[in-house]
């Protein structure tokens, strides 16, 4: 074990430079942005590099892995069994990637992933869980916080890796939502409430007791963390969180660092600190600041998905048809097919309002605009209309619902982060989820939340609790309506690289 702790140090040595050349190095980025130079070079190239960081398949020379830390940052509950070779990779607990590109890559880089490139995220809280019986020190002994024995079953959440293509744009109506939701909240006075609606989108109702203190009970679709209050001068915060599977991101600044680490094993300094090591491999300042802007301004400025129109006259009848069924039968309630961006919020602007602790704050430095909606930018691109609104037609409502099926359901049984880990509440499993968006779903299989699905008609049939409506009312369509809504679903792709017109042919 000592050798390969020393190994790790004399590797980290070879980080400086003469030039910008080291012999013997194998590192995945020669040299890092600093701090400062983001604001300093054009935003294409800002891109380009982002897009670096993202296919870059780090290194143990880079500072990859994380010998002494879990994946949620904090130090291993057992210092003496460090995370290196053979412990280094972890398909369950992570890391578990070398890249971000090698789980995000359907059709293409930064969107989504196959199956075998899942996560089993919430099992970072464990130093290493594995399939390994043999292993003589698994995390903590056999049982986890509360004495409970570590099963496969309740040790995280099976997710599908989803596409990052118009990221921008979701996060940007993320935050126009919850800035409405906000200020209605700010408008309240003690002793009444008020409808919370943003962009036509129902969140229930927010009341303020005659005390000053909040009754969220009536509040729907947000996630638990962001309804959290302690009285009247703890408001909820009622943000919008528009990304992971059961909505649980704020920011893409944010999925950025935690995936850094949680991933990788690549430290971010805003969460870590400058000048530290905080997972014993010897490498310090393993990510800067300027590098997590640069990652998250390339996520944020992929180019919005579109249409594939059918060259077949009767595919392009039944797309067309499907369309209209999909309304018809309720889905598009849920999966709204458009919402307006209005007031300028396609100028993206990084860092964002709303990020938490351990992520760079709006007011920590500099702010960068970027025009998503620029023909500079990777296209194809959303424009305004002549009353200047961008329409997002992402099919999204930005709400959790409840679809699955009972206790048993692989979506819902599962573990949720918002409750304290070992609780029987943890245990109770998170059965709402993030109404998918599904721009680009066409061309991003595997499907649903597991991504145990092969086919879309798999994922409508397996819709329940809130959506059970609407999958009844497709189970009791013809044949024909039925194959219709999966080929106006088909029709909704990550159009090929370069191409500048969101609907082909």
């Amino acid at each position: 074990m000592r050798v390969a702790i020393v190994l790790v140090l004399v590797c980290a040595g070879l980080r400086a430079q003469d030039g910008g050349f080291r012999a013997g190095g194998e590192t995945a980025i020669e040299r890092h942005l600093q701090d400062g130079e983001e604001f300093e070079i054009p935003i294409a190239d800002l891109i380009e590099y982002g897009k670096k960081l993202f296919t870059a398949n780090w290194t143990i020379q880079d500072g990859a892995g994380r010998p002494q830390s879990k994946g949620t940052g904090d130090p291993l509950s057992d210092p003496f069994a460090p995370l290196v070779f053979p412990r280094n990779f972890n398909r369950i607990s992570a890391p578990d990637a070398n890249s971000c590109a090698g789980c995000h890559n359907v059709p293409r880089i930064g969107g989504g992933g196959d199956i075998v490139t899942n996560v089993f995220v919430l099992a970072q809280r464990f130093d290493a869980v594995d399939f390994d019986v043999s292993d003589p020190r698994p995390t903590r002994g056999s049982t986890d916080e509360n004495g409970r024995p570590i099963t496969l079953q309740n040790v995280g959440n099976f997710r599908n890796t989803l596409g990052m293509f118009g990221s921008g744009f979701i996060e940007m109506l993320a935050r126009q939502i919850t800035a409405d939701l906000q200020r209605i909240r700010d408008s309240i006075a003690p002793g009444s409430s008020k409808a919370l609606v943003s962009k036509r989108i129902s969140f229930g109702t927010l009341e303020r007791n005659a005390d000053g203190t909040w009754n969220v009970s009536r509040v729907e679709a947000i996630p638990a963390v962001s309804l959290s209050t302690t009285g009247a001068s703890d408001p909820p915060s009622l943000i919008i969180r528009p990304f992971h599977q059961a909505g649980r991101v704020v920011s893409l600044r944010e999925f950025t660092n935690n995936a850094f680490n949680h991933h990788h094993g690549m430290q971010p300094t805003e969460r870590f600190g400058r000048g530290a090591d905080p997972d014993g491999d010897g490498v310090k300042d393993e990510l800067t600041r300027a590098d997590i802007t640069a990652t998250t301004i390339f996520q944020a400025t992929l180019p919005v998905p579109g249409r594939v129109i059918p060259d077949n006259p009767a595919a392009r009848r039944m797309a067309a048809m499907g369309e209209q069924v999909f309304a018809a039968i309720g889905c598009a309630r849920c999966h709204i097919p458009r919402l307006p961006l209005d007031n300028g919020g396609w100028i993206y602007t990084e860092p964002g309002p709303y990020n938490p602790a351990g992520n760079l704050r709006s007011g920590e430095a500099k702010t960068l605009h970027i025009d998503l909606t620029s023909d500079d930018l990777p296209g194809p691109h959303l424009k305004p209309d002549r009353d200047g609104v961008v329409w997002v037609p992402a099919f999204t409502d930005f709400k959790l619902h409840d679809i699955c099926v009972d206790r048993d359901d692989p979506n819902g049984e599962l573990l949720d982060m918002q409750f304290k880990p070992g609780s029987e509440a943890f245990f109770a499993g998170n059965r709402k989820f993030l109404t998918r968006k599904l721009w680009g779903v066409a061309n991003e299989p595997p499907y649903y939340h597991h991504g145990q699905y092969t086919t879309m008609r798999e994922a409508v049939l397996a819709h329940d609790g809130e959506a059970l409506e609407s999958r009844k009312a497709f189970q009791a369509a013809s044949a024909e309506e039925q194959n219709s809504i999966i080929e106006f679903l088909k029709t909704l792709q990550v159009l090929p690289e370069a191409k500048t017109k969101r609907q082909l042919p």
